[in-house]
């Protein structure tokens, strides 16, 4: 049938039968949705690619005229690389937006295509359809029917040159958008260097404005690139300042404790930080290569991952005083625990399941032993409905709801059992009460399978006591190791990983051997 078209023409060149069947093969596997050329399924993507592949070809088959495309030179780097000639390069995406991309979203931001845009989108969906029309009549009619070959030229030539018109004016918009969406990187880019500069001059008002600002832009951009985590875009200042203050050199402290814990923890804040500083300074280097659509940077997004789970850290434990002193206080209390049983060391270093249940009832006996210490802080923050105020005067007393109160009172009375039944009467009564205490955590770590009273010089009666005694208690503190897990998850799941975190000394997170964007 493509023959006795070009009969018509006894000048023409030879018609390209298969190019132009192919063409008529191709239109026949467009899918449609609705009367609409399909591109959003995967198939139909595939069969639209696929068509305008094959107009391209027999374009180049019939000699078709391709429109200017001197504009490609202008464009960014990113879309240089898509079109990187004045050939055709017909794309789906492109075609795609012609049909309903009037309105574009990056990074949660609105941005419309201009009426001149939308009026050259216009132009090549009438410019498709007609092609489309003209291969469904051709392939319908008879042989003496059938359109000439320059009515398919004509055909193919209009739609090149609106598909030219339309690119060069969407890509140009969209290249535009792109360079707005970037700029919460490109001003982080600018401060950091800012930042920079002045490091090597002494703090000045002005500098100190300059992080702030720099600061701000981060939690900006984590709030609309951090898909992995919450996203938060409330973590300022305060948190580095506190970090900071932590980590200053000080005079030993007269609390009785180390703060090893303190620095771990401040100084993941300050590492995290120098962290997303390293990869603006990186980044700034090769800016085009951001992605506008943020959370597609896989680089960015990992540090922001880190910069978000070290600063929430930083504004619950490290910016308050209390809770930093009762995280002290308890990781070294933790360790002297793992010197009474080593396999709670064991547990700490494979991170073993058996921790996480380990760890909560060695929280609780902690607080039981000194509700008035500085370990306290951290049970009232994770079971705050279990607490009443402080009073503070000539003696500082605590208020505890009347269920804590009972395993407060069924643990005085297990330490006073253990302190006169486990030590000879004539050991000090300091020495009797850590012996008692060193027995209920070896216990409390090793579990009811164990006993570690086996070796108590006791007679049958009182060691079957203190036995009974102990597991009561363990038992009541398992029902409160529970709840510190269940009341706030989040809250608790936070605690622990700081905890082993501390307890492993701070082990420092892998880092990227190969800068990503």
């Amino acid at each position: 049938s493509c023959t006795a078209v070009c009969s018509n023409e006894e000048s023409a060149p030879t018609w390209p039968q298969t190019a132009v069947q192919e063409l008529l093969e191709s239109r026949a596997e467009l899918l449609t949705e609705e009367g609409v050329i399909d591109v959003k399924s995967d198939d139909g993507y595939t069969s639209c690619a696929n068509f305008l592949t094959r107009v391209d070809e027999a374009s180049g088959a019939l000699g078709v005229e391709i429109a200017p495309r001197g504009y490609r030179s202008k464009f960014s780097a990113n879309y240089r690389a898509l079109f990187p000639d004045s050939s055709r390069h017909y794309r789906v995406d492109v075609l795609e937006a012609s049909v309903d991309q009037q309105e574009i979203w990056v990074n949660g931001e609105k941005f419309e295509l201009s009426s001149e845009a939308i009026e050259l989108a216009q132009g090549l969906q009438s410019a498709w359809v007609n092609v489309i029309v003209f291969l469904d009549q051709w392939q319908v009619a008879d042989a003496t029917q059938k359109p000439e070959k320059f009515e398919l030229v004509n055909a193919l030539f209009t739609f090149d040159t609106a598909w030219s018109k339309f690119e060069n004016q969407y890509i140009s918009e969209l290249i535009t958008i792109e360079e707005q969406a970037r700029q919460l990187v490109v001003r982080a880019v600018t401060l950091e260097g800012h930042l920079h500069a002045s490091e090597k001059l002494p703090p000045t008002p002005d500098s100190l404005e300059v992080e702030h600002q720099f600061v701000l832009f981060i939690a900006q951009l984590n709030s609309v690139a951090n898909f992995k985590r919450k996203g938060r875009d409330d973590l300022g200042c305060d948190i580095l300042e506190s970090s900071r203050a932590e980590l200053r050199p000080r005079l030993a402290s007269p609390i009785g404790y180390s703060r090893e814990a303190a620095r771990i923890l401040a100084g993941d804040v300050i590492a995290s930080y120098n962290a997303m500083r390293n990869y603006f300074r990186k980044v700034g280097q090769c800016i085009e290569h951001v992605d506008p659509h943020l959370c597609n940077n896989a680089g960015l997004v990992a540090r922001l991952v880190d910069w978000e789970e070290t600063w929430e850290v930083g504004a619950r434990y490290v910016k308050s005083k209390p809770l930093l002193d009762s995280v002290c206080d308890l990781v070294e209390e933790i360790k002297a625990a793992q010197r009474l049983a080593p396999e709670l060391t064991t547990m700490i270093e494979d991170c073993d399941v058996e921790l996480f249940m380990v760890l909560p009832r060695l929280v609780v006996l902690c607080f039981l032993d000194k509700p008035l210490g500085a370990r306290t802080e951290l049970v009232r923050s994770l079971l705050p409905h279990r607490f009443g105020p402080v009073s503070e005067g000539s003696g500082q007393t605590l208020r505890l709801d009347s269920e804590l109160k009972v395993v407060y009172d069924r643990f005085k009375e297990t330490m006073t059992l253990l302190t006169s039944s486990i030590a000879p009467a004539s050991t000090p009564s300091v020495e009797a009460r850590r012996s008692a205490w060193e027995t209920i955590v070896r216990q409390a770590v090793i579990g009811e399978e164990a006993d570690v009273m086996r070796h108590a010089c006791l007679g049958g009666a009182a060691l079957a006591e203190s036995r009974k005694t102990i597991a009561e208690l363990l038992h009541s503190v398992e029902r409160w190791s529970l709840e510190l897990q269940r009341h706030c998850p989040e809250d608790w799941n936070q605690c622990s990983a700081i905890l082993v975190h501390c307890l492993t000394g701070g082990t420092q997170k892998d880092s990227p051997s190969k800068f990503q964007v």
